[in-house]
C-alpha cells in the first residue's frame, strides 16, 4: 500500500487528471464511501475505512467486493453539482493533512463556461 506522499501530484481542477488520479488511488484504497449527495471519499487505510463504515454505512464499496473506481464513477454521475472526490489517510497529528483532493468541486466547470463564451462570440462573428 502506498503512503500519501508516494503519489504523483495532479491538478484536481482538471477533470481528466482527476479521473486518472481516482483510478490510480483506487488501486490502493480499502473502500469508497459516499454521503448520497456530493461527498465521495477513498479510505486509504484501515483506520479511515473503519470510520467510514460507521458514518457512511449506507453507501460503502469495499475494495474486496468492487472495482472502486467504477463505483466512484457511478456515484459521481448520481451526485449533485457540488460533488468532489477525496482520498483520506489517518493523520493523528493533523487530521486535515490526511485529505488529498482527487477531483475538486466544480472541476473543469470554469473551462466549460469559457467554451460557452467562445461559442457565443463565434456566433456573433458568423452574423457579420
Amino acid at each position: 500500500m502506498k503512503t500519501q506522499t508516494q503519489y504523483e501530484p495532479h491538478n484536481a481542477d482538471d477533470l481528466e487528471q482527476g479521473w486518472d488520479a481516482v483510478h490510480e488511488y483506487a488501486e490502493d484504497a480499502v473502500l469508497a464511501a459516499w454521503d448520497g449527495c456530493h461527498k465521495i471519499y477513498l479510505a486509504m487505510d484501515e483506520a479511515e475505512a473503519a470510520w467510514f463504515r460507521v458514518n457512511y454505512a449506507e453507501h460503502i464499496a469495499e475494495a474486496t467486493d468492487h472495482d472502486i473506481a467504477e463505483v466512484v464513477e457511478q456515484w459521481w454521475d448520481e451526485s449533485c453539482s457540488l460533488r468532489f472526490v477525496n482520498a483520506v489517510w489517518r493523520n493523528e497529528s493533523d487530521p486535515n493533512a490526511g485529505f488529498v483532493s482527487l477531483i475538486s468541486q466544480f472541476a473543469d466547470e470554469a473551462d466549460a463556461d469559457d467554451d460557452d463564451l467562445d461559442d457565443d462570440h463565434e456566433d456573433e462573428d458568423e452574423d457579420i
